[in-house]
């Protein structure tokens, strides 16, 4: 089969790059492994908001129905998804798994399970959160309580009155502890190096909207001033446990590590909901050893350890952008990389930004 432009993965990246392709009338085929839109959406735990205001979240040409709130929950934002779909008549092959991509002469051929296809441009959009990262630690096979990764999480239910350890204090492992103590459960966040934390709202102003404007300043001059402005408004945590990181916050989102956005937590290790503990040395039977010494035991393990994207399988190093979006090494492979960037100014809102840049630079070079 031929077409100009395959699109791998149809969540909320790949369904804004075709409806771009599709308004600059460029055929396409998407290719998603489920059996529906954003799936990585719909197994997401339940009380997940997005972090991001809807104003700056929605994909090109559709924005959020102005009776949603300011930050929309999960479920109303796989209701939008599956309506952005049907708007625009998109429809993937479901069940379709990549298995190689690559070069042949001008074209590029797509290997998947159900056949070929053949492509002369490529946009690669199944995301950063497609294969949980669950590291090793000694003595967990020995460990005798629940273990899972936040990507199996989806309420705090089954773990009320339990003893539960959070392995990292991204913004998945800050909202499932602060889930988990509003439920009744105990729950303690493992916090193996510094970590910068912002409110969702700074003195009433979306912290998106702050990280919009503030970056057109030095980098510098926002290092020296947001540890001031962070401290009035969220206290001095060192008193509990977590430090900040050497490294400025626009240095680390820059090397793709974003601050955890505090929608809550913060208030519940005040108050002694969520406790904080350091790196953990080894598990035991019924808990585990800290790197201070401690020992604590505990009925479940959640580990917030993050994803890695999951192209690597199926993407050969040599026809890999450097970057996600428009860039030159994307425009002499024919292959683009699209949301796997996510600033603080908002994953979705750098989705769209990327995917009306990248079918006008698919559509320029005469397809």
């Amino acid at each position: 089969m031929d077409t100009n432009v395959v699109i791998i993965g149809a969540g909320p990246a790949g369904l804004a790059v075709a409806a771009c392709l599709k308004q600059a009338g460029i055929d396409f085929v998407i290719l998603e492994k489920a059996d529906e839109v954003a799936p990585s959406w719909r197994r997401h735990y339940r009380r997940l908001h997005l972090h991001t205001v809807k104003s700056f979240s929605s994909l090109p040409f559709a924005p959020f129905p102005k009776s949603h709130p300011r930050y929309v929950p999960r479920e109303k934002v796989v209701a939008y998804l599956d309506a952005y779909a049907e708007r625009f008549g998109l429809k993937p092959r479901f069940g379709v798994t990549v298995k190689s991509v690559r070069r042949e002469g001008e074209r590029l051929l797509v290997q998947t399970d159900a056949g070929p296809l053949d492509a002369r441009r490529i946009v690669v959009a199944t995301g950063n959160n497609a294969e949980p990262i669950t590291p090793a630690f000694p003595g967990i096979e020995g460990f005798k309580g629940k273990v899972l990764h936040s990507a199996a999480y989806t309420e705090a239910e089954p773990y009320v009155g339990k003893d539960v350890l959070v392995i990292g204090m991204g913004n998945t492992g800050a909202e499932i502890a602060l889930d988990l103590a509003e439920s009744g459960a105990r729950p303690t966040i493992s916090v193996r190096k510094g970590v910068h934390i912002v409110p969702r709202q700074l003195f009433g102003v979306p912290i998106q909207m702050v990280g919009i404007a503030s970056r057109t300043m030095p980098q510098s001059l926002n290092d020296w001033m947001f540890p001031k402005i962070l401290d009035l408004a969220l206290g001095r945590l060192e008193r509990y446990g977590i430090v900040r990181p050497r490294e400025g916050i626009l240095a680390q989102i820059d090397a793709g590590r974003i601050p955890m956005i505090d929608v809550g937590t913060v208030a519940a290790i005040k108050q002694g909901r969520i406790g904080i503990a350091p790196d953990i040395a080894s598990f035991t039977g019924d808990g585990v050893k800290f790197a201070d010494g401690v020992e604590k035991k505990f009925d479940a393990v959640i580990f917030a350890t993050g994803y890695r994207p999951g192209y690597d399988g199926f993407l050969p190093p040599e026809l890999r952008p450097e970057k996600s979006g428009v860039n030159a090494r994307a425009r002499e492979l024919g292959v683009y990389l699209v949301g796997f960037y996510n600033p603080v100014t908002g994953l979705l809102r750098e989705i769209g930004i990327e995917a009306r840049a990248v079918a006008k630079d698919i559509a320029g070079r005469g397809i």
